[in-house]
C-alpha cells in the first residue's frame, strides 16, 4: 500500500481589502474550502477599521513583512501601484503571486524583473480569469497561429464615472451606446486601468498586448458590465460574450472577478481541478 500524501493546504496573504477581497474573503467564509486560511492582509493603514477582515489574519504594512508567515499564495487586489511595490517579496516568500491588477503589466520593464525573480525563487505569477471568467479556450488556440482578437467592453455610464471617459464624452446626458475608445489591449489598459485592466487577461492569453484590439463602449441601456471576445486563427472562430453583475460595493468591478479567485483558490487545495 502506498503511503498517504499530507493534506493540501493553501496559506494565503490578501495585498487590499478592498470591495473585490471582502467579497472573496465573505464567499470562503461560506464556502469554507479544507485547508484555505487567510493568515494576513497586506494593507496601508492599519489603523482603518475593516469589519470583514477574517478573524486571526495578521494585518502587514511593510513586503519584508512576508518573511517567515509561511505564505503559498500571495493575492493583490490592492491596484496596480501594490504589484510593483509587493510583486518581489511576494515571489521570494510565496510559491505563487496572483495578480489582479494585471494593466501592471502594460510596463515591460516591470514584468521583465518580476519574471526574473520568479525564475530565479522558483515561484509562479498568476493571471487569473477575472471577469473573463475562463479563457481556456483562447490559450489554448494560442498554440497555433491567431490572425486577430478582438475585446469590446461595455459598461453602463455610472461605471465609466471617474476616468478618462468622462472627459471624452458626457456620460451624465449620454441618450445612447457610444464608442469612446478604440486601441491596442496595452493602450486601453494604461489609460483605463480599473475598467479595461481585463484587456491584459484577453492580451496574455491569445497575442499579446499590442496585438490585441480593444474597444470600450458606455451604454445607458447597459445594466451589466459585457466584455465580447471574439478571434479568428488556425483553430477555427471563437465568439465569447458575458455579461457579468457589477460588484454592489464598485460598480467598476464584475462579481465573476470575485468568484473567479474563489474558483483558483478552491482549485488550488481541491482533489479534483475544474
Amino acid at each position: 500500500m502506498s503511503a498517504s500524501r499530507p493534506r493540501r493546504r493553501l496559506r494565503l496573504c490578501f495585498v487590499g481589502w478592498g470591495a473585490i477581497a471582502s467579497r472573496v474573503g465573505e464567499l470562503l467564509a461560506e464556502r469554507q474550502p479544507a485547508g484555505v486560511e487567510i493568515v494576513a492582509v497586506a494593507v496601508r493603514d492599519p489603523e482603518i477599521g475593516r469589519p470583514s477582515m477574517p478573524t486571526g489574519a495578521r494585518l502587514i504594512t511593510r513586503p519584508n513583512e512576508l518573511a517567515g508567515l509561511d505564505i503559498d499564495m500571495v493575492i493583490e487586489v490592492a491596484g496596480r501601484p501594490a504589484v510593483a511595490i509587493w510583486g518581489e517579496a511576494a515571489l521570494r516568500h510565496a510559491a505563487s503571486f496572483v495578480v489582479s491588477s494585471v494593466s501592471a503589466f502594460t510596463d515591460e520593464s516591470m514584468l521583465g524583473l518580476l519574471l526574473a525573480v520568479a525564475d530565479e525563487a522558483g515561484s509562479r505569477i498568476v493571471v487569473p480569469s477575472g471577469a473573463l471568467g475562463d479563457l481556456g479556450a483562447l490559450a489554448a488556440a494560442s498554440v497555433l497561429p491567431i490572425d486577430e482578437v478582438r475585446h469590446t467592453i461595455v459598461k453602463p455610464p455610472l461605471a465609466w464615472q471617474g476616468t478618462r471617459a468622462a472627459e471624452m464624452i458626457d456620460l451624465d446626458r449620454l441618450a445612447r451606446r457610444t464608442e469612446f475608445f478604440a486601441g491596442t489591449a496595452r493602450q486601453a489598459a494604461d489609460a483605463f486601468p480599473q475598467n479595461a485592466n481585463v484587456a491584459v487577461i484577453s492580451a496574455l492569453s491569445g497575442i499579446g498586448l499590442d496585438r490585441t484590439r480593444v474597444v470600450l463602449v458606455a451604454d445607458p441601456a447597459a445594466v451589466r458590465n459585457i466584455h465580447e471576445v471574439s478571434a479568428i486563427g488556425a483553430f477555427g472562430k471563437l465568439d465569447l460574450r458575458l455579461e457579468n453583475e457589477a460588484l454592489k460595493t464598485n460598480p467598476k468591478s464584475s462579481e465573476m472577478t470575485a468568484l473567479s479567485l474563489v474558483r483558483l483558490i478552491e482549485n488550488a487545495v481541491a482533489p479534483l481541478v475544474r
